[in-house]
């Protein structure tokens, strides 16, 4: 679209900005031209924006604010600026520099006139999304410019173009409504563009109607599909008239979904088979209605808006657009930025432009919807505000962390429905009550979008927001890139930055989901069987390799705890253990429970430990390398007296026996082990050999005993030297001051502790164990000094098993012994560790400020330690955290695919997740030791913004 006025004229768009600017500042009367309130507001900011990038935005949409038919406008702002050099065409490419991969792609095409202008900085095989956007853009100013004067029928022309992925069926509807009469030329140009995309007529499929069985059906099947346009009608007419539902095992459904191809004539090639996304194959378990199908078009147009599906639906949009903390940089949506501790899904310049569009598509009086049109009254005069916080929260889609769900609250949809709702337009039976009962169903304030939150700006402004910053949203990587947090420092380079871009498989052709090379996945195999998966290995060709069938899980047995029966994924509790019934198992912890009619004596012998252990700290070494605090304890969780030896694991010289060949070298690798089995054990060391050559580009910094550091392991083991711990080296590390982690494992330092992924619990040598309930009455910590809180405003918790409280969010985690051993099992028999487990976690701690610690607790729960880095955490650190493990916690009691696709992942069952409180704030406390050297390791905060 053309910018109207002096902006479509001036070669140089800097030129134009400022003059534009300088001439509405000097000369405001143009303003008052302006005869519709939303031109006006916009031709008054123009004065006043001193943001380049929001002044560029608001020039390129003026003309949407602004219509050409306000001549005497246009002429005021032309008439300042005599005899300025003309141009035909706005840069349609600026809303697409957010795209760019680089940054000086983006400087670059921000600042330009043209494409021309961008190609010797942005390269087009470096820079697809770019050049993607902007191609789309182009198609789309040239096919809506023949819509002339009629602005609604430009506005439904744009909003084809808007869309990211296939236009609907009511979106090229809605163009031949309100163009056909006027431009053949822009229906002729749409349909060239929209016949790109796999936009199935209903027609095409009238062969499916011979499939039904009953007559009437097949009679029936025909009309609808002659008469009747839209998917939702199409669907309900077949299921009222057919007397069934849509199940895929019946030949006419089978048929309609996708599934089942035309039939083909005997000199006709066989179409091809339906390109697969095995990523959403993961929701179809979640379906109430078994409605799965390879055409996943017609699939997702039909459940988007069913309210019986809200667990399917939020498993799709997991997969589509992960929910992502932070939403800034936004020109229209204003009031959605500054939110570094709100997550959102589609937080992006396109739905900045989408909200525009869309309000104003409803200032023509009608919200269109895919099964029905909501007629309203002038939005522009009935709560503009109200409805511009929904149509930016409906494009930027606000995320709960807890219920992932982004539905806008039934009392606001009510509310602004009874007042802005043309209720003289309103079909027979239609209220405000009824149409929001099907858009806006919920309105809990833990599951859905309450607007009032909206309405105003965000309490934190933009140096507060710096506090927090999300270095992979948006996203700077390419598309077949996955964005990772920079956690590793850099090295010998200028060009560092905060994040890394990875190279990785997408899980299906279709798919857009992407996982990191060498990265083993759980995916549904293609037979569509429930409970059946194989694990699959991203390879380096960017496909999914070496895939090998799981054991099928027969989700169809239920589990019968207290007389009822649960069914397969279902979480529960008994007294105050966590449980899951897993293909007719019940899978619980084993917490040490009091319960309410427990007697007075039960409650003096209480300990809090397992089996009612005495709180004794005689450590014992089990043989999966997890240090027990006594050997009643190890004893409790199934090892017998041979499987654990008296002493720390990491006290014990694992090459002490030189297990290896001669031409080897034994490395002691201190591991937890998650699987269990006799065939292979949790060995604490690997043999390795001399390497020929290191690949100097991996880097990995590790730091060695004699206090020297090395890009990797590889490195390290060339030169002889014994790994103290990864990371780069640290000045505070390089004298011993042993410390107890949170595992009641010590270690030498601190750096030693971080590099296990463990954090300190106390200074000092481990001397007591924490107890795992809540209910114990006495602890051994009685005589264990704790540091002071991180920050004195902060309300800490203790992480079970641990004496000392934190200022951190804690998940635990039940997960699934047997599971574990299978994928130990497909995995050549190498164990998976706790190790393991974090190390894929961590990939979704997504704020620099915070990271992720973890062990396996003495009762067997994995316990994560989500924590803020500062020594004295502000409070918005504090809150980013624990909405990073809010959502961990979501995805896992969820069963998302976006968390348990990853092998060893998908053995998690259930979480339960604890932060902390932050008071009124206090006076900044002096740090810690432990504080300090926080601050000071490399390992954790190595990134310079």
């Amino acid at each position: 679209m053309p910018v109207k006025g002096p902006c479509s004229r001036i070669t140089s768009w800097l030129l134009a900005f400022s003059l534009c600017g300088w001439i509405l500042a000097q000369d405001p009367s143009c303003c008052q031209h302006a005869t519709e309130p939303l031109c006006r507001e916009a031709c008054d900011q123009l004065g006043t924006i001193k943001s380049e990038s929001r002044l560029r935005h608001l020039l390129l949409r003026l003309p949407n604010y602004c219509p050409e038919s306000m001549n005497e406008l246009w002429t005021c702002v032309n008439s300042t600026l005599p005899g300025v050099s003309r141009k035909s065409e706005g840069w349609v490419g600026l809303g697409c520099c957010e795209l760019a991969i680089s940054a000086e792609c983006r400087r670059e095409c921000k600042q330009a006139a043209s494409k021309n202008d961008i190609t010797k900085i942005c390269k087009k095989d470096s820079e697809k999304p770019l050049y993607s956007c902007i191609t789309k853009n182009e198609m789309g100013s040239t096919c809506c410019g023949y819509a002339g004067r009629h602005t609604t029928c430009r506005e439904y022309c744009q909003a084809i173009f808007r869309t990211d992925s296939s236009p609907t069926v009511s979106q090229i509807n809605a163009v031949k409504d309100y163009c056909q009469s006027h431009s053949a030329q822009l229906m002729g140009c749409v349909g060239n563009y929209t016949k790109s995309y796999p936009i199935r007529s209903p027609i095409d499929s009238l062969y499916c109607c011979d499939r039904a069985a009953d007559p009437h059906c097949q009679v029936a099947c025909r009309r609808i599909l002659r008469t009747m346009s839209t998917e939702h009608e199409i669907m309900e007419g077949l299921i009222e008239e057919c007397g069934s539902q849509p199940l895929p095992q019946d030949p006419l459904w089978q048929c309609f979904l996708g599934s089942a191809q035309p039939p083909t004539k005997p000199d006709e090639e066989p179409s091809a088979p339906a390109k697969m996304d095995r990523a959403k194959l993961h929701c179809c378990a979640k379906a109430n209605a078994s409605l799965c199908s390879q055409t996943w078009q017609e699939f997702d147009q039909l459940c988007e808006y069913n309210r019986g599906e809200t667990e399917l639906i939020a498993c799709l949009a997991d997969v589509r657009e992960p929910c992502q903390l932070g939403c800034k940089g936004l020109g229209y949506c204003t009031n959605f930025n500054n939110r570094p501790t709100e997550l959102f899904r589609s937080c992006s310049v396109q739905s900045d432009q989408g909200a525009m569009s869309d309000f104003k598509l409803w200032s023509n009086g009608t919200i269109k919807m895919p099964f029905m049109n909501i007629p309203v009254l002038d939005i522009r005069t009935c709560l503009p505000e109200m409805w511009k916080a929904i149509a930016c929260a409906l494009q930027t889609k606000p995320c709960h962390s807890k219920s992932r769900g982004s539905v806008i609250c039934k009392s606001d949809c009510v509310d602004i429905l009874t007042q802005c709702g043309d209720l003289t337009r309103f079909h027979d039976g239609q209220t405000p009550e009824r149409i929001c009962d099907l858009l806006s169903p919920i309105d809990q304030p833990e599951l859905c979008i309450p607007l009032h939150r909206y309405l105003n700006p965000s309490s934190i402004d933009n140096s507060a927001s710096d506090e927090v910053i999300h270095p992979c949203n948006p996203n700077p990587c390419p598309s077949n890139h996955l964005c990772q947090v920079n956690r590793k420092g850099c090295h010998d380079d200028f060009n560092c930055q905060p994040y890394f871009c990875v190279p990785g498989c997408k899980l299906g052709d279709a798919s857009d989901f992407l996982v990191q090379i060498d990265t083993r996945i759980q995916v549904p195999t293609l037979s569509g069987q429930a409970g059946c998966f194989e694990v699959c290995v991203c390879g380096a060709s960017g496909r999914l390799e070496d895939c090998m069938d799981m054991p099928c899980v027969d989700t169809s047995k239920t589990c019968v705890v207290g007389g009822q029966r649960k069914n397969h994924g279902v979480s529960f509790s008994v007294d105050c253990n966590p449980c899951s019934c897993f293909a007719g198992d019940t899978v619980c912890s084993t917490r040490p429970c009091l319960s309410l009619d427990s007697s007075d004596d039960q409650r003096q012998r209480f300990t809090g430990l397992p089996c009612g252990c005495p709180e004794r700290f005689v450590p014992v070494c089990a043989a999966n390398g997890r240090t027990y605090p006594s050997a009643c304890v190890a004893r409790c969780m199934g090892f017998k007296d041979h499987h654990f030896v008296y002493g720390h694991c990491r006290n014990t010289d694992p090459c002490s026996t030189k297990p290896c060949q001669r031409n080897q070298r034994c490395v002691p690798k201190r591991r937890v082990c998650l699987s269990r089995s006799s065939d292979f054990p949790c060995r604490q060391y690997e043999c390795v050999g001399r390497p020929a050559g290191c690949d100097k580009s991996q880097l990995d910094p590790m730091c060695d005993t004699d206090g020297g550091v090395h890009a990797n392991l590889c490195q390290l083991h060339q030169s002889g030297k014994t790994l103290a711990y990864v990371g780069q080296c640290q000045d505070a590390c390089r004298k011993w001051q042993p410390v107890c982690g949170q595992n009641s494992e010590t270690y030498n330092t601190v750096c030693e502790a971080f590099s296990d992924r463990v954090a300190v619990d106390y200074e000092g040598a481990c001397q007591a164990v924490g107890t795992v309930s809540d209910y114990a009455l006495d602890s051994g910590c009685d005589l264990v000094v704790c540091p002071p809180p991180s920050n004195p405003a902060c309300v800490p918790i203790t992480p079970p098993g641990a004496c000392c409280p934190v200022c951190a969010s804690i998940l635990q985690i039940l997960w699934n012994q047997e599971q574990m051993n299978v994928f130990a099992e497909l995995n050549k028999d190498k164990p998976v560790t706790v190790q393991d487990v974090l190390q894929i976690l961590r990939l979704h701690v997504s704020v620099p400020q915070c990271d992720l610690f973890g062990y396996l607790s003495i009762d067997h729960e994995l316990v994560v330690v989500i924590s803020p880095l500062e020594h004295v955490p502000t409070p918005l650190q504090v809150e980013a955290c624990s909405k990073e493990a809010e959502k961990i916690d979501s995805l896992i009691n969820h069963g998302s695919p976006t968390l348990v696709s990853h092998v060893p992942l998908s053995a998690f069952l259930t979480s339960e997740a604890r932060g902390p409180v932050m008071r009124s704030s206090g006076a900044s406390a002096s740090p810690s030791l432990l504080g300090v050297l926080l601050i000071l390791l490399g390992l954790l905060l190595p990134i310079t913004m």
